[in-house]
């Protein structure tokens, strides 16, 4: 039995779609296109009949701006002047009544622009290109269609009149998985999403999947309504499945009744975006005057607003203060506002601000409350709607309160569903993680549990019956500070993520801060620590700072006036900011609420940048901070249920192939307490669902990935001999798991190279050979034809490390002088296969080679080494430049501005402008070749002499 081809994927596609009630238009090319187009465009804005003077007005106003600028001329119109000089406004697309669009589909589409491409399934909105289908045969690897997307954005999207640079969202399928994502020229195979139910059951299959979503009304409410154009990140954002089910279902509520209501996604999974939508959505609705999102902390008023502006630029105005808060509810020109509970509590209970705002009680207002679980468990609630009348209340939650964790006293104790009804739509931790929305946790426990052979078996007291001065013991802080500085480059692969440690209370963080420091004086490469907490006065905390029912208490960068202080907690913080301030060349300090405000901000920037190597808090950051580059939590604090799962959740953003998981690595015995949150927030099988297998597991599955790559290549010679590119793929299929493997299990304190059956250096070799491939794929000239490895993802970013770069290995050089002979000899080799190696670094390997073998030997002074290496550099680049302008009639100033163009704004040379940088003009024949093989050229010149540098030569 053979499997389904693409061919009959596709025609089977059309046929379903023309039953669709989407017309069939056979289109080969783009004179075809734009006749089509044209027609459709008439049809759409009432029979129009245009000239064709008048329609090439139109393409030359289309036809200008990249993706995300077209994605803004797309739902807006244009003010066509007519050849009679009359004016109309021609649409080309109804946003407002999405159905009302012309739908076709076409197939085979044939463009050229660099390379020759075709296109699978196209679906045509007005004419235009708005949705790219591609498919592969069923049991191809599905980032084989991705990949194959990524290349025609590159290749063709832009030739002739561009109208290709329209597609708004892409779908990629094998017949049994499907997937959809937004057109982003930088998207990363996790900006992928599959499509789902109400109850988030996948709908996978094509059929099935084409049936619900390329329904012609559905997938014009996808890109009118649920599309977003980020202003900030410049590219277009399509919601997710329960995120569009989610804005649905508060929208339906607000037209169709005044019941109240709550929607519980998991932490991490979009709240955001997804509230943005439904605000937008909801406040242009004429029955309602204004809708706020109430937050509930200065902080978090700021951030919000800014991504609400990001997903629409001057969407909101964050309100400074109680005083603005209420001139924009006066204003009736501000429909969506964003503020913090204490302003609007504020606003309506305070005499001065209530005269302004009566007249407002019988208003329309829908409020809606984000991490309602925290804000709304209090006077304000009962409040708020005390004074409006005429209110509408919904909120966000990764962690509802249950029975299970409400507080109060018995009788009067309050549950998320109590407050705010029903919930409308529910996506849990285990739904995030099954769709790789959000990683798992690797949940290590360090101290006393008496394991044999574990690097985690420490002498530290973990349990929460141990008394005060047990867990807060001076040897105890000293050995667990000693685990953080010896494994901490390993949990976080440093420097390519960063960690949080959280701790019990001010106190402790103070003998921990002053710890990392004292350890520290004589390192070569110390830790980057940095810390933040409130120095406000309060009590000691009964429950190691309070984990009360298992929130965890709110810690302001904004201390109110009269606030009481503990002048002994800011004089250390103080102490603390000096040494940051050094670190850094800043200048803050607790002198004034804005100076230290400001530094809150830019402690927030720098872990996000991940310039800030272990972040120590109480409370601060736990909760509502997102940091993809953060993949540790340490924790020395008794954590449960909500403040559980908040605070693990802060490791756990996707961000690329090499964060397989967030580390939580735990001091105290929290092994009870974490399972019952996972429970509690998703259902009691969910363990093995949200947390990472043991260490051992692994180990398992990587020496049976070896077992199987020496069946296809046993020795690393045997690469070479590999028959065809089937087996090459075999090869590198397999290798490419092993890689996967051991960069999980290289973040356990147990890793040991000992219990893997491959050694570390024969791993390496293979690697190398697995690089050889991946250069042998990319160097290849002969594109005609069709290669099965040309679509293999190698996952790069597994094998390619930041701290790797030419100014490492010159720090390496520079030592090598001072060795006995035979040593000098073996560090010679392992630094050359240090470079081999790394993919960055195999384009300098010929140079560095070079330099080791004849100049290195005649440098007497180690001193000399880096300025050597950069005259050496500067020469054979200028050598190289010189030769690349001789070989390809390239005028050198033309080069050396492409050259600048990409180190500035990273982007390689347009063909048009490798054409323009030629001292000929190529034939139209030979241009097509000559362009490519130039570009080919100008790429190696960049790999060698440009990037991988590390900012020492």
């Amino acid at each position: 039995m053979t499997t389904q081809s693409e061919y009959a994927l596709e025609e089977a596609l059309i046929a379903q779609l023309k039953g669709m009630e989407y017309s069939f238009v056979r289109i080969e090319h783009e004179a075809g296109m734009l006749a089509n187009f044209k027609r459709q465009l008439e049809i759409h804005n009432g029979d129009i009949m245009l000239t064709q003077s008048e329609f090439e007005r139109i393409l030359n106003h289309l036809n200008t701006g990249n993706v995300f600028e077209r994605a803004k001329v797309l739902r807006d119109k244009f003010a066509l002047k007519r050849d009679n000089n009359d004016t109309v406004y021609i649409s080309f697309l109804n946003c407002d009544e999405w159905c009302m669009n012309e739908f076709q589909v076409t197939h085979q589409v044939t463009m050229e622009s660099k390379r020759k491409n075709r296109y699978d399934v196209t679906l045509l909105i007005n004419g235009l290109p708005l949705v790219q289908i591609e498919l592969k045969r069923r049991g191809a690897e599905l980032k084989v269609a991705f990949n194959q997307v990524n290349r025609y954005q590159h290749d063709s999207y832009d030739a002739g009149a561009g109208l290709f640079q329209y597609v708004q969202l892409f779908i990629i399928s094998n017949g049994v998985n499907t997937k959809y994502f937004s057109n982003n020229l930088k998207q990363s195979f996790k900006q992928t999403f599959f499509w789902t139910d109400k109850e988030n059951n996948r709908i996978s299959d094509l059929h099935e999947f084409a049936s619900d979503f390329l329904k012609p009304c559905h997938i014009a409410k996808m890109i009118t309504h649920y599309t977003v154009i980020n202003e900030t990140s410049k590219c277009l954002m399509i919601l997710r499945p329960y995120q569009f089910y989610a804005a649905e279902a508060l929208v339906d509520r607000v037209k169709n009744s005044m019941e109240n209501a709550y929607i519980w996604h998991t932490t991490g999974s979009g709240k955001t975006l997804t509230s943005f939508k439904a605000s937008q959505i909801i406040m242009r609705m004429p029955k309602v005057h204004k809708v706020l999102f109430v937050v509930d902390r200065k902080d978090l008023d700021y951030q919000t607003a800014n991504e609400f502006n990001a997903f629409s630029k001057g969407s909101v105005d964050s309100t400074t203060n109680t005083h603005k808060l209420v001139s924009q509810l006066t204003d009736d020109s501000t429909k969506l506002i964003v503020t913090t509970i204490q302003k609007l509590n504020n606003a309506i209970m305070k005499e001065r601000y209530v005269g302004k705002i009566e007249h407002l009680q019988d208003k329309k207002f829908v409020f809606i409350f984000d991490e309602c679980h925290r804000s709304q468990f209090g006077d304000t609630h009962k409040n708020i709607k005390k004074f409006f009348n005429n209110a509408q209340m919904f909120g966000f939650t990764g962690t509802p309160i249950f029975a299970d964790n409400a507080f109060g006293p018995v009788g009067s104790q309050q549950t998320t569903a109590s407050l705010f009804s029903e919930c409308l739509h529910k996506y849990v931790i285990v739904d995030a993680i099954r769709d790789e929305n959000v990683l798992r946790f690797a949940v290590e426990y360090v101290g006393k549990y008496k394991r044999k052979d574990s690097a985690n078996e420490l002498d530290i007291e973990v349990e929460a019956i141990d008394t005060k001065e047990l867990l807060e013991s001076p040897q105890r802080l000293e050995k667990i500070t000693d685990y953080i500085l010896a494994h901490h480059r390993q949990k976080t692969k440093s420097p390519d993520f960063t960690a949080m440690f959280c701790v019990s209370s001010v106190a402790s963080l103070i003998k921990y801060y002053d710890l990392f420091k004292q350890k520290q004086v004589e390192a070569a490469r110390p830790l980057k620590i940095a810390t933040i907490f409130s120095y406000a006065a309060n009590e000691e905390d009964p429950e190691a700072n309070g984990l009360i029912n298992g929130l965890i208490p709110e810690e302001s960068p904004d201390l109110p006036t009269g606030t009481k202080i503990n002048q002994s907690s800011r004089d250390k913080l103080d102490e603390f900011i000096a040494d940051y301030n050094a670190l850094f060349g800043t200048k803050y300090s607790t002198n004034d609420s804005q100076s230290f405000y400001n530094y809150y901000q830019d402690i927030a920037k720098r872990v996000r940048s991940g310039e800030i190597d272990v972040l120590l808090v109480v409370n601060m950051f736990l909760t509502g901070f997102d940091s993809p580059r953060l993949n540790t939590l340490y924790v020395d604090k008794n954590l449960k249920f909500h403040g559980l799962v908040q605070a693990f959740s802060r490791t756990n953003r996707n961000l690329n192939e090499k964060k397989s998981h967030g580390n939580i690595i735990c001091f105290r015995n929290l092994k009870k307490a974490t399972d019952e949150a996972i429970a509690l927030f998703s259902n009691k099988d969910a363990k093995e669902t949200v947390l990472v297998e043991p260490y051992e597991d692994y180990v398992k599955a990587f020496n049976k990935a070896t077992r199987e790559l020496l069946e296809i290549a046993p020795t690393v010679k045997s690469v070479d001999a590999l028959p065809s590119e089937k087996e090459q793929l075999e090869f590198v299929t397999k290798f490419r798991e092993l890689l996967r493997i051991k960069n999980i299990l290289t973040t356990f304190a147990d890793f040991d190279e000992s219990d893997l059956s491959l050694t570390a250096q024969t791993f390496e070799d293979y690697k190398s050979k697995y690089l050889d491939v991946y250069d042998k794929v990319k160097s290849d000239q002969s594109k005609e034809k069709t290669s099965v490895l040309d679509d293999v993802d190698f996952e790069l970013s597994l094998v390619h490390r930041d701290e790797i770069n030419v100014a490492y290995i010159l720090n390496l050089l520079m030592s090598l002088n001072k060795l006995p002979e035979e040593e000098r000899t073996k560090r010679q080799k392992e630094i050359v296969e240090l470079v081999a190696g790394d993919v960055q670094l195999r384009s300098k390997k010929v140079l560095i080679q070079a330099f080791i073998d004849e100049n290195l030997p005649n440098i007497k002074s180690t001193d000399n080494v880096i300025a050597e290496f950069e005259s050496f550099w500067a020469e054979n680049r200028q050598k190289a430049f010189n030769a690349l302008c001789e070989e390809e009639q390239i005028v050198p100033e033309q080069l050396e501005k492409l050259l600048n163009d990409y180190t500035f704004a990273n982007r390689l040379p347009r063909e048009q402008e490798i054409v323009s940088s030629l001292s000929f003009k190529p034939k139209i024949l030979q241009r097509k070749s000559i362009v490519e093989r130039v570009a080919d050229k100008i790429q190696a010149f960049i790999n060698t002499f440009i990037e991988g540098m590390g900012g020492s030569v």
